[in-house]
Formats: structure tokens, C-alpha cells, sequence
């Protein structure tokens, strides 16, 4: 008995050690990307000698709460030079009510009611296409209805595209949480994406890492005409990193920057969009590559909630009455401790909340590592993913494995 509680905890310390590697990782390379990424305001601003016209693409549904905060934040720029293409996507409450105001007010808006969505899209996305029909502009500014932006955020945005002759500038907002789930998920769930979509490896033309932040990026028409528009990603519900993701593919210039001062957005608004949400991220990946998208389950659970799940088996351990429980214990405990530390460094500089929500991280593991299993369990189901009031089915026509 005793032989093999000590291998199981020489095992379980092995494991407890490569999480507690990875979480090292996870806060040096956060440490360095905070450190090194570049700003929205980070630009020599006497280089900005034109001002193209911009087409600010604003699809909504159902988003009466936040609309009319969006639409007077855009007003309120100091850039002068631009349009808002405001279209209600099929919204059932007062969201289309609202556009027509602010058109009526200032001829800056043009509202547009888009037509229903034909099989194969997602709303969203044919939302965003049906507004560039109508755009003007020769620069796209795709934002959501859940954005508030400073008044120099399209200048700072618009400045940088053109002084740098970039193709497509995308800006990490400052992702506001409105409730107590989010808070505590959304620190853990940014650490570990971080390393993935951090602008340090966005703006390496040497990674084939290319990202969106819906919430705000800006794309010369040319550029988003030549990656096919969103009717190119119109099957794709993470769709702003599918169409980042092209951009970067097909060489063009992409520059991620920190735009935490600027630009607000809503991440979740409360458990079941949070929910949603995660399952949102996990199953399209399932059928774009299924052994894929399980590792990456395996490895969310062992690297988010491994470290505490593991906690009711110390007592079993010490009866192995050697080293091998010290071992494991202080590993353990390392991991841990690591864990929050990480966490709550994401809370302050990343999520911009108290570094006490990082307390929870058993919470925010379990919610996540069950997010991503569920979603991967009912990924073939009817009407797997529920995203703003509508039913998604990912089939693998949509989806080809690869």
C-alpha cells in the first residue's frame, strides 16, 4: 500500500510540476507583453498628414441597454471625417427605435434594418457584410454595441493605420464586468489565452498568429475586400479572430495595441452569457480540428484546476509515510500559491479588478474547464451554441476537419 500511494504521489508531483512550469511561463511572458506592447497612443502623431474618410460598422441586436451609450461615444470624436453605418440585426426590442433617432438627429448615422439571415451565416457576420454594402468609407471601423469610446480613439486608431501604412489595426479594449462570475472567470480565462493572442506575438510577422478584437478594428477597404469580407468567415461565430486570423495569413500589415484607456466593452453580462460564451469559443474549434480542441480541454482542466482538484487526495497521500508526500505537498502548494499570484496580476493590469477575485480561481477553473467539456459533449447536437438569441448548429460542412 504504502509503494503505491508513493507512486502516486511522485506522479501527481510530476504533474503538479509541469503546471507549475507553465504558470511560470504564464506570468513571465505577462509580465514582458504588458511591458513591451505597444499603445493606442503610442505614435508620433506630427506623421498623420491625411485623414481618409471612415464607415463605422455598428451591428446590434438586442441592445437596447447599450446602444444609445455607443452611438454618443462614436458622435463625440474628435476625427472628423466619418459615417456610422448603425444596422439592426432582427432586434426584438427597442434597438432599431434608437438608430433611427440618432439618424434623424445627425446626418452622420445611416441606419439600416438588415434583411433576415440566409442559411449558413451567422447573424453577426451578415449584419457586418449587409453595413459594408453601404459604407462609404475607404477605411472600416467594425465596433459592437457593448463599446464605449473615448473621443480620441478613432484619431489614435486612424492616426497609427496611416502614419505606419498599416492594413488593419485592432486595439485590446479594457473588458468591463458587470458581474460577480465574470470577475472571477475572466482573469484566469485572459492568463491563458494571453500567450496565444498577446500583441507581442500578433505584431511578429515571424507567427502566423493574426487576431480581431470585435469590440475595435480598423481595416482599409482594400485589405477586407482582398480577405473576402465577412462573407468569407460568415459561417465563423469567433468571428473577428477568423477574420484577424486571414488578414495575417494572407501577409498583410497587422498591428495589435493595448487600448485599455480608449475603448470599453462589456465581455459577459451575467452566468448564462458567460456560459455561452465559453462553449462559443470551444466548438467551433471542435470541428475545425477535434483532437485539437480536446488536448486544449485537457490541458485547460490540469493547468486551471488540477492544482485544487487534486487537494482532497493530501490526506490519502500522507500515508505513504515517506518523502514522496513532502514532495508532492510542497509542489502542490507552490502551484497554487503561483496560480493566484499569476491570476491576480491579470486582475490589476489585464481585467483591471481587485486582485482579490484571484481567491477564487478554484471557481473560475472548474466554470471554465466545465464550459469547454460541455461544449466539446454536445458539440454535434442541434442548436449547440446560443449566442444573442439565436441557435447554432456547427455542422462539419461549415467546419472541415483538419
Amino acid at each position: 500500500m504504502e509503494l503505491a500511494f508513493t507512486v502516486a504521489n511522485l506522479v501527481i508531483a510530476a504533474i503538479m510540476a509541469g503546471v507549475l512550469g507553465v504558470w511560470a511561463y504564464f506570468l513571465a511572458y505577462m509580465g514582458k507583453s504588458f511591458r513591451q506592447a505597444p499603445t493606442l497612443e503610442s505614435f508620433d502623431r506630427a506623421g498623420v498628414t491625411r485623414f481618409p474618410m471612415v464607415s463605422v460598422i455598428l451591428p446590434a441586436r438586442n441592445e437596447e441597454r447599450y446602444i444609445a451609450r455607443c452611438i454618443e461615444s462614436l458622435l463625440a470624436q474628435d476625427y472628423s471625417n466619418f459615417q456610422i453605418i448603425a444596422i439592426n440585426d432582427s432586434s426584438t426590442d427597442k434597438t432599431g427605435e434608437i438608430m433611427k433617432e440618432y439618424a434623424a438627429r445627425d446626418p452622420r448615422v445611416v441606419h439600416v434594418d438588415a434583411p433576415a439571415k440566409p442559411e449558413g451565416w451567422a447573424g453577426k457576420n451578415w449584419a457586418c457584410h449587409q453595413a459594408y454594402l453601404r459604407a462609404k468609407g475607404e477605411v472600416l471601423l467594425f465596433t459592437d454595441a457593448d463599446t464605449e469610446h473615448s473621443s480620441s480613439a478613432m484619431s489614435l486608431a486612424l492616426g497609427q493605420l496611416v502614419s505606419q501604412n498599416l492594413d488593419a489595426l485592432t486595439a485590446v479594449p479594457k473588458l468591463i464586468c458587470n458581474d460577480f462570475w465574470t470577475k472571477i472567470t475572466l482573469p484566469a480565462l485572459a492568463t491563458f489565452l494571453h500567450t496565444r493572442f498577446s500583441p507581442l506575438r500578433v505584431n511578429d510577422p515571424n507567427t502566423k498568429t493574426g487576431y480581431f478584437f470585435g469590440s475595435f478594428f480598423a481595416i482599409t477597404r482594400n485589405t477586407y475586400e482582398a480577405v473576402g469580407t465577412h462573407e468569407g468567415v460568415r459561417h465563423e461565430l469567433v468571428e473577428d479572430g477568423a477574420l484577424g486570423g486571414k488578414v495575417k495569413e494572407a501577409k498583410f500589415r497587422l498591428k495589435m495595441v493595448r487600448g485599455e484607456r480608449q475603448i470599453e466593452a462589456v465581455w459577459a453580462r451575467d452566468l448564462p452569457t458567460l456560459w455561452h460564451g465559453l462553449r462559443r469559443l470551444m466548438i467551433p474549434l471542435y470541428y475545425q480540428n477535434r483532437s485539437g480542441a480536446c488536448m486544449m480541454a485537457a490541458a485547460v482542466f490540469f493547468i486551471l484546476f488540477a492544482p485544487f482538484a487534486f487537494i482532497p487526495y493530501l490526506p490519502a497521500a500522507a500515508l505513504a509515510g515517506n518523502v514522496s508526500f513532502q514532495i508532492l505537498l510542497g509542489v502542490q502548494l507552490a502551484t497554487i500559491a503561483l496560480v493566484i499570484a499569476t491570476t491576480a496580476v491579470q486582475c490589476r493590469l489585464g481585467v483591471f479588478e481587485s486582485p482579490a477575485y484571484a481567491l477564487a480561481s478554484p471557481l473560475s477553473g472548474a466554470i471554465i474547464s466545465l464550459g469547454f467539456l460541455s461544449a466539446i459533449a454536445d458539440a454535434s447536437k442541434k442548436g449547440a451554441v446560443s449566442w444573442r438569441g439565436r441557435q447554432y448548429t456547427i455542422s462539419e460542412s461549415q467546419h472541415p476537419i483538419r
